[in-house]
């Protein structure tokens, strides 16, 4: 993981991330928590410099036997679009659950069987939505034990990544986005 402390480029990056994606107000989780406060992720996704300034963070944080890239539905899909331009890694979209009709595949783009897939997640609270495609990957024969994220906002008590094998390394802590909050 990166030093946040003494980086000011990423200090700068954690500044404009909070000012543009922090909402205030009551907020359900995907996991069933209730916060009062929300980083949208979406407002830094549709914003072309700071898409790659996350992105370009997150290349540093990519294990050097990586095969794969899978982004998670919907939040992954443009972290792992613009993660795989800068890197030349080919891609995968990682569904939810596999789709019942066509060719019913939980990760479109290519066959993960016996390929190490590092997961690209945007903001990660418990790890669940990490959790279950990891396992659905792993199901399949594909080898998972990394995830980037974007933003780690995640308790360490209710984080259920290591109970599964799954390392994470986010670019951005909650720490530092509240460090750097105004």
């Amino acid at each position: 993981m990166l030093d946040d402390r003494n980086d000011p480029v990423l200090i700068e990056l954690a500044r404009d991330i909070d000012q543009r994606c922090r909402l205030r107000g009551s907020f359900q989780l995907r996991s069933g928590i209730v916060a009062d406060e929300y980083f949208d992720k979406y407002l830094f996704e549709a914003d072309p410099q700071l898409l790659r300034r996350i992105t370009e963070r997150m290349v540093a944080l990519i294990p050097e036997d990586t095969e794969l890239l899978g982004g998670l539905e919907l939040g992954g899909i443009p972290l792992v679009t613009m993660l795989s331009q800068l890197t030349g890694l080919p891609s995968l979209f990682i569904r939810k659950a596999a789709k019942d009709y066509g060719t019913q595949q939980l990760a479109e783009g290519g066959d993960a069987r016996g390929r190490r897939v590092v997961l690209v997640e945007d903001v990660i609270t418990t790890g669940g939505a990490v959790v279950a495609a990891a396992e659905q990957l792993r199901s399949r024969g594909a080898i998972v034990d990394t995830v980037i994220c974007a933003i780690d906002r995640s308790n360490p008590d209710l984080n259920q990544l290591p109970s599964v094998g799954v390392t994470m390394r986010p670019v951005l802590t909650k720490r530092l986005l509240d460090t750097v909050h105004q």
